[in-house]
């Protein structure tokens, strides 16, 4: 059983998908702080100095009665809340990493085209008499001996 284990775990597809999953857990980490420190401290500013990780609704107020200036006041006195304005910056955040994904695989699929060789030209032909395949650049069929012209050969 250890052994099954180790073939399925050192299998080269599992081995990239670990890879995989770790580089997409580091590249969260950038978007949300790209979207969190970057993205949304000019919209906020833009829209008059809103903080949008700051929008919060409170459901049932906490040990310290309300009202709550930040979401942090809100957590810290217990009071349960929906937090609308982190959820927009996760929306932000997934629609950064779905382009960036798009791009890659785009990029990629581009490569990937650019790589595949033209089709190669045809060595053979069909004789017009006896249909056999022969080389193109035959000029008597070697099956039917027939004399080949141009407008017979397909």
């Amino acid at each position: 059983m250890l052994k099954e284990f180790k073939e399925f775990a050192m299998r080269g597809n599992v081995v990239d998908m670990a890879v995989g999953i770790i580089i997409g857990g580091a590249f969260g980490t950038i978007v949300k702080s790209l979207v969190a420190d970057v993205i949304m401290p000019p919209i906020g500013l833009l829209l008059g100095g809103i903080d949008f990780s700051e929008f919060f609704a409170v459901l049932k107020q906490g040990t310290t009665p309300g009202p709550y200036a930040t979401l942090a006041d809100a957590r810290a006195a217990g009071a349960v809340s929906i937090n609308y304005g982190v959820f927009i910056n996760s929306v932000i955040s997934f629609l950064i990493v779905a382009l960036a994904v798009f791009l890659l695989v785009r990029a990629i699929n581009n490569m990937r085209r650019k790589e595949e060789a033209p089709p190669a030209e045809p060595t053979t032909k069909e004789c017009g008499f006896c249909f056999s395949e022969i080389p193109i650049k035959a000029t008597r069929c070697p099956h039917c001996t027939s004399q080949l012209s141009v407008s017979a050969s397909a």
